[in-house]
């Protein structure tokens, strides 16, 4: 392979890599807790977008496992941006991990 064609498929791979960064932010994921009883919409580029809060998992007198519950949640929507994207980024690189990237 010679230089000008090893040139276009670094720029070619930089594109598809650009466009699966944009369909990335463009998915949304719900991670949730107990149930669904605390759900966490998240975008795939780690935004928060929604916390929903069913009543029964609200006890004033043990706040600790509400904040449990929330934390689930959040890494339960991160795991899967997480999966989405190493399928994603896996998918151009042949599974090669760039850091940065994944």
């Amino acid at each position: 392979m010679n230089q000008a064609q090893m040139l276009a498929q670094v720029r070619k791979m930089q594109e598809q890599m650009a466009k699966a960064q944009e369909e990335l932010a463009n998915t949304t994921v719900t991670g949730t807790a107990a149930g669904d009883a605390v759900a966490i919409e998240m975008t795939g580029e780690f935004r928060v977008k929604s916390v929903r809060i069913k009543k029964e998992a609200v006890d004033p007198e043990d706040v600790e496992t509400l904040e449990d519950l929330v934390t689930v949640a959040v890494n339960d929507a991160i795991a899967k941006i997480q999966e989405i994207s190493g399928k994603k980024m896996g998918a151009l690189t042949g599974g090669l991990r760039i850091p940065g990237l994944m």
